[in-house]
Protein backbone atom coordinates (compact mmCIF):
# COMPACT_ATOMS: atom_id res chain seq x y z
CA UNK A 1 0.00 0.00 0.00
CA UNK A 2 1.51 3.35 -0.94
CA UNK A 3 0.81 6.80 0.28
CA UNK A 4 1.04 9.41 2.94
CA UNK A 5 1.56 9.44 6.63
CA UNK A 6 -0.89 8.66 9.38
CA UNK A 7 -1.41 11.19 12.22
CA UNK A 8 0.77 10.43 15.26
CA UNK A 9 2.99 8.15 13.19
CA UNK A 10 6.40 9.12 14.54
CA UNK A 11 9.04 6.37 14.51
CA UNK A 12 12.19 5.87 16.51
CA UNK A 13 15.46 5.33 14.67
CA UNK A 14 16.27 1.70 13.97
CA UNK A 15 19.23 0.30 15.88
CA UNK A 16 20.41 -3.21 15.16
CA UNK A 17 23.45 -5.22 16.12
CA UNK A 18 24.78 -8.28 14.40
CA UNK A 19 24.11 -11.76 15.72
CA UNK A 20 27.80 -12.14 16.52
CA UNK A 21 29.02 -8.76 17.73
CA UNK A 22 31.86 -10.11 19.86
CA UNK A 23 29.91 -9.58 23.07
CA UNK A 24 29.01 -13.15 23.84
CA UNK A 25 26.46 -13.53 21.06
CA UNK A 26 26.88 -16.14 18.38
CA UNK A 27 26.76 -19.13 20.71
CA UNK A 28 23.74 -20.42 18.75
CA UNK A 29 24.15 -20.55 14.98
CA UNK A 30 20.88 -19.95 13.13
CA UNK A 31 20.92 -20.21 9.35
CA UNK A 32 18.91 -17.47 7.65
CA UNK A 33 17.90 -17.04 4.03
CA UNK A 34 17.42 -13.37 3.18
CA UNK A 35 14.45 -13.41 0.80
CA UNK A 36 14.71 -9.66 0.29
CA UNK A 37 18.31 -8.45 -0.11
CA UNK A 38 17.42 -4.87 0.83
CA UNK A 39 16.21 -5.75 4.32
CA UNK A 40 18.45 -6.44 7.34
CA UNK A 41 18.79 -9.78 9.06
CA UNK A 42 17.19 -9.97 12.50
CA UNK A 43 19.24 -7.96 14.96
CA UNK A 44 19.39 -7.02 18.61
CA UNK A 45 18.86 -3.35 19.51
CA UNK A 46 21.06 -3.54 22.62
CA UNK A 47 23.65 -5.91 24.04
CA UNK A 48 21.89 -8.45 26.25
CA UNK A 49 18.46 -8.13 24.60
CA UNK A 50 16.49 -11.37 24.39
CA UNK A 51 14.47 -10.40 21.31
CA UNK A 52 15.90 -9.81 17.84
CA UNK A 53 13.99 -7.29 15.75
CA UNK A 54 11.97 -8.51 12.78
CA UNK A 55 11.13 -6.00 10.05
CA UNK A 56 8.26 -5.61 7.59
CA UNK A 57 8.86 -6.58 3.97
CA UNK A 58 5.73 -4.75 2.75
CA UNK A 59 3.77 -1.63 3.53
CA UNK A 60 0.26 -2.09 4.86
CA UNK A 61 -2.38 0.07 6.53
CA UNK A 62 -3.90 -1.31 9.73
CA UNK A 63 -7.35 0.18 10.11
CA UNK A 64 -8.45 1.27 13.60
CA UNK A 65 -10.58 -0.92 15.83
CA UNK A 66 -9.05 -4.29 14.99
CA UNK A 67 -7.64 -3.94 11.49
CA UNK A 68 -5.13 -6.71 10.97
CA UNK A 69 -2.69 -8.01 8.39
CA UNK A 70 -0.18 -10.80 7.92
CA UNK A 71 3.12 -8.99 7.37
CA UNK A 72 6.02 -10.94 5.82
CA UNK A 73 9.52 -10.31 7.17
CA UNK A 74 11.69 -11.18 4.18
CA UNK A 75 13.53 -14.02 5.94
CA UNK A 76 13.32 -17.76 6.34
CA UNK A 77 15.41 -19.58 8.93
CA UNK A 78 16.40 -22.99 10.20
CA UNK A 79 16.32 -23.26 13.97
CA UNK A 80 18.39 -26.12 15.36
CA UNK A 81 16.46 -29.11 16.68
CA UNK A 82 15.73 -28.61 20.37
CA UNK A 83 15.04 -24.88 19.88
CA UNK A 84 11.94 -22.88 19.00
CA UNK A 85 11.35 -19.29 18.02
CA UNK A 86 8.71 -17.16 19.70
CA UNK A 87 7.44 -14.03 17.91
CA UNK A 88 6.58 -11.35 20.46
CA UNK A 89 5.08 -7.85 20.16
CA UNK A 90 7.20 -4.71 20.40
CA UNK A 91 6.22 -2.79 23.53
CA UNK A 92 6.75 0.62 21.92
CA UNK A 93 4.29 -0.13 19.12
CA UNK A 94 1.71 -1.31 21.64
CA UNK A 95 2.19 1.68 23.95
CA UNK A 96 2.36 4.46 21.37
CA UNK A 97 0.06 3.12 18.65
CA UNK A 98 -1.98 0.21 20.03
CA UNK A 99 -0.37 -2.16 17.51
CA UNK A 100 0.42 -5.66 18.75
CA UNK A 101 0.66 -9.24 17.54
CA UNK A 102 -2.24 -11.65 17.37
CA UNK A 103 -1.56 -15.30 18.17
CA UNK A 104 1.24 -14.26 20.46
CA UNK A 105 3.67 -15.61 21.08
CA UNK A 106 3.79 -16.99 17.57
CA UNK A 107 5.59 -20.32 17.64
CA UNK A 108 8.25 -21.22 15.08
CA UNK A 109 9.15 -24.90 15.20
CA UNK A 110 12.65 -26.07 14.29
CA UNK A 111 11.32 -27.81 11.18
CA UNK A 112 9.61 -24.70 9.72
CA UNK A 113 11.35 -23.33 6.61
CA UNK A 114 8.97 -20.84 4.98
CA UNK A 115 9.13 -17.04 5.27
CA UNK A 116 8.42 -15.72 8.75
CA UNK A 117 5.33 -13.52 8.87
CA UNK A 118 3.80 -11.57 11.73
CA UNK A 119 0.06 -11.18 12.30
CA UNK A 120 -0.39 -7.56 13.42
CA UNK A 121 -3.54 -5.90 14.78
CA UNK A 122 -4.35 -2.25 15.47
CA UNK A 123 -6.27 -1.96 18.76
CA UNK A 124 -6.53 1.85 18.61
CA UNK A 125 -10.24 2.64 18.33
CA UNK A 126 -9.80 5.69 16.06
CA UNK A 127 -6.37 6.07 14.45
CA UNK A 128 -5.09 3.90 11.57
CA UNK A 129 -1.48 2.78 11.61
CA UNK A 130 0.70 2.49 8.53
CA UNK A 131 3.37 -0.21 8.65
CA UNK A 132 6.18 0.80 6.32
CA UNK A 133 8.68 -1.46 4.62
CA UNK A 134 11.68 -1.88 6.92
CA UNK A 135 9.79 -0.97 10.12
CA UNK A 136 10.58 -3.08 13.15
CA UNK A 137 7.30 -4.91 13.79
CA UNK A 138 8.05 -7.71 16.26
CA UNK A 139 10.78 -9.50 18.19
CA UNK A 140 12.04 -13.03 17.77
CA UNK A 141 13.06 -14.84 20.96
CA UNK A 142 14.82 -18.17 20.50
CA UNK A 143 14.66 -20.64 23.37
CA UNK A 144 15.69 -24.18 24.07
CA UNK A 145 12.66 -26.47 24.31
CA UNK A 146 12.19 -30.02 25.50
CA UNK A 147 10.13 -32.71 23.84
CA UNK A 148 7.90 -34.53 26.28
CA UNK A 149 7.14 -38.22 26.42
CA UNK A 150 3.52 -38.44 27.57
CA UNK A 151 2.85 -41.40 29.84
CA UNK A 152 -0.66 -42.41 30.84
CA UNK A 153 -1.17 -43.06 34.58
CA UNK A 154 -4.24 -43.84 36.72
CA UNK A 155 -3.80 -40.79 38.98
CA UNK A 156 -1.45 -37.87 39.55
CA UNK A 157 0.74 -37.25 42.58
CA UNK A 158 -0.63 -34.57 44.88
CA UNK A 159 0.95 -31.12 45.00
CA UNK A 160 0.71 -28.07 47.22
CA UNK A 161 -1.43 -26.28 44.61
CA UNK A 162 -3.62 -29.27 43.90
CA UNK A 163 -6.70 -28.50 41.84
CA UNK A 164 -6.49 -24.68 42.17
CA UNK A 165 -6.95 -23.15 38.75
CA UNK A 166 -8.11 -19.81 37.39
CA UNK A 167 -8.23 -17.23 40.17
CA UNK A 168 -7.25 -19.70 42.87
CA UNK A 169 -4.42 -17.52 44.24
CA UNK A 170 -6.69 -14.54 44.88
CA UNK A 171 -6.80 -11.10 43.37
Amino acid sequence: MAGGSVPGDERDDRVTAGADDGGGRGDLRVEVVRLDPELPLPGYAHRGDAGADLVARIEVLLEPGGGRAMVPTGIALALPEGFAGFVQPRSGLALRHGVTCLNTPGLIDSGYRDELAVLLVNTDPEVPYRVRRGDRIAQLVIQRVASARFVEVDSLRTSERGLGGFGSTGR
